[in-house]
């Protein structure tokens, strides 16, 4: 399952709006779905239960790494910008 994550991964950007990412979710679960339909897999075979959650799951780890990402950039740019704000002050410029 670890190709599947890296290929839901390499799919999804930070800079996609939730819609986008969605979008790409959607296309996931269809693939994954007609893969089981392939498989001639019945409905209650614990086997599509388990892919079914593992899609979930992959998807659920990349929207907190987008989350991670996100965060860590804000902080980035607060921490910036509070240099920036330290250094005008200690120039005297502030």
């Amino acid at each position: 399952m670890s190709d599947f994550s890296d290929l839901v991964a390499k799919a999804i950007q930070p800079s996609m709006s939730r819609a986008e990412r969605e979008a790409v979710y959607t296309v996931v679960r269809q693939a994954v779905q007609r893969l089981q339909e392939r498989e001639a897999l019945p409905p209650d075979d614990p086997r599509v239960a388990l892919q079914r959650h593992l899609v979930e799951e992959t998807i659920r780890d990349v929207e907190g790494d987008i989350s991670r990402y996100e965060a860590l950039r804000k902080l980035e740019l607060a921490e910036a910008a509070q240099s920036e704000a330290h250094q005008q002050v200690r120039s005297g410029r502030g």
